[in-house]
């Protein structure tokens, strides 16, 4: 019954959805007022529905209802109850299902917040948003069914797939959908104001927000990705250039260009076009990674769906969504004239080339993850772009947009000069070539690219704070006058400094964790140590433990430098024996300098067990840095000057003066 009232509900958001796209078209067209009220309702009754198909899926995996078939094929009763609950989406139809239910929130959210937005503008976006739900709806019940019932139910389930029994299932998918998601609603817009025929800096302003949350979410979500991949996967790998870690890599480089292209229309009412294209290719590269993940041409834990028909299906939504909103921007880019003009020294320059870096970068990674799948579809052959291939492209020329980010951050808008931001910077670049050498000196005299990185992280930050100093006209004027005028900065300000800083500890830790890695293994029984660096590690005992659906061999590990105890280390083998899979739980010791990454192999009869150690230097601020982005961007979102959507009363002009009767 509770499967019957998801589906009934599901159905009912796909009626609601349809009817209120066309209904909203059709009364646009007529002029009919009461349409605008329409939307908002509409909208609202969207969410609440696809959220009570949710809540009945939720129920079903938690009460392990075995007649449904995806409780079925993805559940078993001595599963915790987190991964019970986290299982509801670590499948095909459940993700689909949450993809829909953000989709939806997205669009409650709009309908919550979009008063001070024109009725035109914010029904026709409505009207589009709700044709994305109605696909996507329907998507679900004609090839993705999750309350598609088996008859008789078996006694129990066939488990959830063991690399997904993780607390990283819980975080890592909703973030990365809700950024995935959010670029939809810059979608709606943009293909509204192509509609409307109106574009200029109050729509970037309107924008803004919706795309800094979409950003801010998928950086999250690419960031516990290649956390969970850290420590899961055994090996300490957190970035593969797997196609499906591209998935979502893609989005996030036009996204980034996306939110600095709106900055510059905001501010200067220019580059339009160019801002408008990126609105719909960021959310095509959401879509592109859907059907990438959820069409079965990939093999991947992420890949949970292997029917042709569903990849068909999505393909012929991006089609029609992308293929029609390219089509109408092709019809009204023309009528999209900037306004603002800025000289080939300006901000707006260097925010450019920012742009049309991100955008040849983000189509490198498009090449690289859909030639091979081209290949391999129109010939027997097999192509693999790998590490290699991005080390040589991609990696040069993010390097060189790099450098330009402390330089753009000091230029003027308009009409700028590039010597005195290059004397304000200079101690940014001393410092960048004390680190470097020092760098160079120090970790490996062999490894240039260690160097580099360093110099470019030290001069990113230090950028950054002498850009705030100048700001704030620290050590120009009194520091109390300093900090008050730092109080007074706009939060916008604040969040991309803060982002800048971010990346700036990003890019030193890949640094680390790429460059000076180091790692050995040995066969070990207990009471034998391995030597790494100047470390000792032990490996004291091995027992046999029984979770709640898997059994394991635990190692006990201590780790030591010069006889003393750094960190006791327990790191395990298990083995689920309903999927027959095994796993790797590795054991870290982090801290700030690097991590020791320890884990256990299967025993071999008379060699005792095999003992992996990593150092990763640095490691830790890769999550670290990757909050600061996240930060940043949440910063930016709080911005004041979402107060300027409010429309401001009309001046009250001086009532005239009485002439006196005559």
């Amino acid at each position: 019954m509770i499967a019957e009232l998801g589906q009934f509900a599901l159905i009912l958001a796909f009626v609601v959805a349809l009817f209120q796209s066309v209904a909203i078209f059709a009364g646009l067209r007529t002029g009919d007022a009461v349409v605008h009220g329409f939307a908002r309702m509409g909208a609202i009754a969207q969410f609440a529905l696809v959220l009570a198909a949710f809540a009945c899926l939720t129920y079903l995996f938690a009460v392990a209802d075995f007649t449904a078939l995806v409780v079925a094929d993805n559940s078993h009763t001595d599963k915790p109850m987190l991964y019970k609950l986290t299982g509801v989406w670590g499948n095909h139809e459940g993700s689909m299902l949450l993809w829909g239910l953000i989709l939806t929130a997205y669009t409650g959210a709009l309908a919550w917040s979009a008063k001070p937005v024109e009725a035109r503008l914010i029904s026709l976006t409505f009207a589009v948003q709700s044709l994305i739900t109605a696909a996507f709806t329907a998507f679900l019940l004609f090839t993705s069914n999750p309350f598609a019932r088996l008859w008789p139910g078996p006694e129990n389930g066939q488990d959830l797939n063991p690399l997904l029994q993780d607390p990283g299932l819980a975080s890592h998918p909703p973030m990365l959908y809700a950024g995935y998601v959010g670029f939809s609603i810059t979608f709606s817009f943009a293909v509204a104001a192509l509609i409307d025929g109106r574009v200029d800096a109050r729509w970037a302003r309107i924008v803004r927000p919706w795309a800094l949350a979409a950003w801010t979410f998928l950086t999250i979500g690419i960031a516990l990705g290649a956390s969970w991949a850290y420590y899961e996967l055994g090996w300490g790998g957190w970035w593969a250039w797997d196609p499906v870690e591209n998935a979502s890599l893609m989005p996030w480089l036009a996204g980034t260009a996306f939110i600095h292209s709106l900055r510059v229309m905001e501010k200067r009412d220019t580059l339009k076009a160019w801002t408008i294209l990126l609105a719909l290719l960021t959310f095509a590269l959401s879509m592109a990674g859907t059907f990438l993940v959820r069409s079965g041409v990939l093999t991947s834990v992420h890949a949970f769906a292997v029917d042709p028909e569903r990849g068909v299906f999505i393909l012929a939504i991006l089609i029609a969504l992308v293929g029609g909103s390219l089509l109408i921007y092709g019809l009204r880019a023309g009528l999209l004239k900037p306004t603002g003009v800025f000289s080939a020294m300006s901000r707006e320059s260097m925010l450019l080339v920012n742009n049309l870096v991100l955008a040849a970068a983000c189509g490198l990674v498009f090449f690289g993850t859909f030639y091979p799948l081209f290949i391999t579809t129109v010939s027997d052959a097999t192509v693999t772009v790998g590490a290699p291939f991005y080390n040589k492209t991609f990696n040069p020329m993010m390097g060189a947009l790099l450098v330009l980010v402390p330089i753009a951050g000091l230029l003027a808008w308009k009409r700028g000069r590039l010597m005195p931001v290059l004397k304000d910077l200079a101690p940014a670049a001393i410092a960048a070539v004390a680190g470097g050498l020092a760098a160079f000196w120090i970790a490996d005299r062999s490894l240039v690219a260690g160097a580099l990185g360093t110099a470019l992280a030290i001069w990113i930050g230090v950028g950054v704070l002498i850009d705030l100093g100048k700001r704030f006209k620290l050590g120009q004027i009194d520091f109390k006058a300093s900090m008050a005028r730092a109080a007074r900065l706009p939060l916008a300000i604040w969040g991309m400094a803060v982002a800048h800083l971010g990346l700036a500890v990003v890019v030193f830790a890949i640094t680390g964790v790429s460059a000076w890695k180091q790692e050995t293994s040995a066969f070990l029984m207990p009471g034998q140590h391995l030597d790494i660096r100047h470390l000792t590690i032990t490996l004291d005992s091995v027992e046999q433990v029984e979770g709640p659906n898997y059994v394991a061999e635990r190692g006990y590990l201590t780790a030591r430098r010069d006889q003393q105890v750094i960190s006791n280390l327990t790191a395990e083998r298990r083995f689920y024996s309903i999927r027959g899979m095994s796993t790797t739980e590795s054991a870290i010791h982090a801290h700030a300098s690097g991590d020791i990454y320890v884990t256990i192999g299967q025993a071999s009869p008379g060699r005792g067990w095999p003992v992996h150690v990593y150092l990763y230097p640095f490691a830790v601020w890769l999550w670290i840095g990757s909050a600061i982005l996240g930060l940043g961007g949440l910063l930016s979102i709080a911005d004041r000057g979402r107060r300027s959507l409010v429309a401001k009363p009309a001046p009250v002009s001086a009532p005239a003066a009485a002439e006196p009767a005559e």
